[in-house]
């Protein structure tokens, strides 16, 4: 048995596990993070699907990756694993640059075969000697060993070789001192209606384990340490299902019931999943025939007094901003999910990027203002989600939620919240003093938003609909000059939101002269850049924005106090653009990328070092 000599205590610690898209590395990726969770780490995870359809086995554009930062002060995934799990030959050549230097790596040595190494483009037999790769590596046989624990299962060899993930997972346990008890109810969850299938990855997750015990090779093991946490219930969750969780959390605290119109679309479809499976809380979940018809039928929930939300991606929300601009022309409380993705047109569909921000302020006909939220992290959307829905219901307005296909897909470690962590939000309904007078387009002279008028209710029949409407009777009106006091109504209504949201926060060296901005998906990346540029003797100070339209009333204060401002986001500059319009006496600089990837620390790092030595 292997005597753990060489245990290497980390805050940190990032896995990668890769393999063929078929090889089930996010389930083996999720569990991890899971447990890990449930261990009081923090977590932050970024799964990477291949972006074709079906590509070839075995191939280099086949390999799907999950990677996992578990730990304590964890924000990112991180830019390099400490551990890489390759499945495959494949998976090995993909991996083996974002390796530390004398980490470990997992090999499945059972694919490297002469057919394994052709597919993935290897001129020699050793992958390693040839990748010049310096490391730790253990040459499992996976694919044996799983066959082995299996042998008595009755299963078909197809069946059996769906487990391999499974066994590489227990050898990760071993290595990072998981227990498999946490790991085995995970499983007994997933597959709770094949109890044969939870029996054989119950055998093979205790085999991969038990093989890590008694490997004759000195490999280092990790122990990692824990933030001190807030006492509470825990779980590791998706930014997807996150911001399901969030709608329904509004639902309940709004008294409104939950309409969801949606068409799949990578990388959105869960949120649709995870609220089709909540009818026990009353959602409606409806699966329409394309895009417009799921923004539309959204808006005719809206109408009806439901909390209505669409959701999509890139392509998507071009398609919905006609209806979208219907529901600013009715000042309907609406709600459109935007999970970015690389584009333009199909794009990449699998990548990330925040690509859609200026279609989401701008892209509709005529003056057309709307709220624009971005959560910052997987579990942000959740808290976002309850508070777009928050500004869609009492601001009478639809609200676009920016999130990403990085924080979307990926997870960190949730306090489940108690009761009191939300407030109720307060629905606008038409007040009993004015029922008599009550005409649609009668304001709230503090927020300048309509009554919501529930159709049903005796003395509020009405219409609403897509030509302007005069501003005292509600009746159509092309009136020039109404028309111009109606659109300056809409816009003002949005700008007073800024009245309703918490004025921005700078972190980090607040007295600074340099100001590092991002907005989003990209908080962990820039706020660990921020962190390593300080203790490297470089004064930054650091500020995330969640809210875009309208901006925090304090703003303009903040951005006024740097003598150097940095926007760093995944595009060609949106934000700094925005920003600019605004402020226009500002100094910009921006740090840029488009590759369909998150950041990397090191490359803000880079960017920032380059703008504070003049280059």
């Amino acid at each position: 048995m292997l005597e753990k000599t060489n245990v290497k205590v980390l805050d940190k610690v990032v896995v990668r596990f890769s393999g063929d898209s078929g090889d089930g590395m996010q389930l083996a990726g999720n569990i991890f993070t899971n447990v890990s969770a449930g261990l009081g780490n923090a977590v932050s995870t970024f799964p990477d699907y291949p972006a074709d359809m079906r590509p070839p086995q075995g191939s280099l554009s086949g390999v799907s990756a999950f990677q996992a930062s578990v730990g304590k002060g964890v924000h990112t995934p991180g830019d390099k694993c400490d551990v890489l799990v390759a499945m495959n030959p494949a998976a090995l050549k993909r991996g083996y640059k974002i390796l530390k230097p004398g980490g470990v790596i997992i090999v499945d040595i059972d694919s490297f075969n002469e057919s394994g190494l052709k597919k993935a483009e290897f001129t020699t037999d050793n992958p390693f000697t040839e990748l010049g790769i310096n490391a730790q590596v253990i040459e499992a046989p996976v694919t044996s060993m799983t066959k082995a624990a299996l042998a008595d299962s009755g299963m078909d060899a197809k069946s059996v070789l769906k487990c391999r993930n499974i066994f590489a997972l227990g050898l990760v346990c071993w290595l990072f001192d998981r227990p498999v008890e946490g790991a085995l109810k995970l499983l007994k969850n997933k597959f709770a209606k094949k109890p044969a299938v939870y029996e054989a990855n119950a055998k093979v997750i205790q085999a991969g384990y038990d093989y890590g015990h008694n490997i004759h090779a000195s490999v280092s093991t990790y122990r990692i340490e824990s933030d001190d946490i807030r006492p509470g219930v825990y779980t590791d969750i998706n930014g997807n299902t996150a911001t399901a969780w969030g709608f329904i959390m509004a639902s309940e605290k709004s008294g409104r019931p939950l309409f969801l119109g949606s068409y799949p679309i990578t990388p959105a479809t869960d949120i649709l999943h995870e609220l089709a499976k909540r009818k026990d809380l009353g959602v409606k979940a409806c699966q329409m025939e394309d895009e417009i018809a799921a923004v539309c039928s959204a808006i005719g929930a809206s109408f009806a007094g439901d909390l209505a939300v669409t959701s999509t991606s890139g392509p998507g929300l071009a398609l919905k901003s006609e209806g979208i601009g219907l529901a600013v022309m009715a000042e309907l409380p609406l709600v459109i999910v935007d999970v970015q993705r690389g584009g333009p047109s199909t794009g990449l569909p699998t990548k990330t990027e925040q690509t859609d921000l200026m279609q989401a302020l701008y892209g509709r006909n005529g003056e057309s203002p709307l709220a624009v939220l971005a959560p910052v992290s997987p579990t942000d959307c959740f808290t976002m989600a309850f508070e777009a829905s928050r500004i869609a219901i009492e601001h009478m307005t639809p609200v676009v939620l920016l999130t990403d296909a990085f924080i979307g897909n990926g997870s960190s470690a949730w306090r489940i919240p108690e009761e009191g962590d939300y407030p109720e939000i307060k629905v606008p309904y038409v007040p009993a003093e004015v029922k008599e007078s009550w005409k649609p387009y009668l304001r709230n002279p503090e927020t300048l938003s309509r009554y919501w008028a529930i159709p049903g209710t005796e003395g509020l029949q009405h219409r609403l609909g897509g030509l302007e409407k005069d501003s005292n009777t509600g009746a159509i009106s092309t009136d020039p000059v109404n028309h111009e006091k109606m659109v300056m109504l809409r816009k003002e209504k949005i700008e007073r939101i800024a009245n309703d949201i918490p004025e921005q926060q700078v972190l980090l060296d607040v007295d600074a002269d340099t100001l590092i901005i991002g907005w989003g998906g990209t908080y962990g990346h820039i706020y660990t850049a921020a962190e390593e540029l300080n203790a490297a003797g470089r004064r930054v100070a650091f500020t995330q924005f969640r809210y875009i339209n309208p901006l925090p009333a304090n703003t303009g204060e903040i951005l006024s106090r740097y003598k150097t401002i940095i926007v760093a986001e995944l595009n060609t500059g949106m934000f700094a653009d925005y920003l600019q319009s605004k402020f226009p006496n500002l100094d910009i600089r921006r740090i840029n990328k488009i590759q369909g990837q998150p950041f990397l620390v090191q490359e803000i790092v880079d960017g920032v070092n380059k703008i504070m030595e003049g280059k």
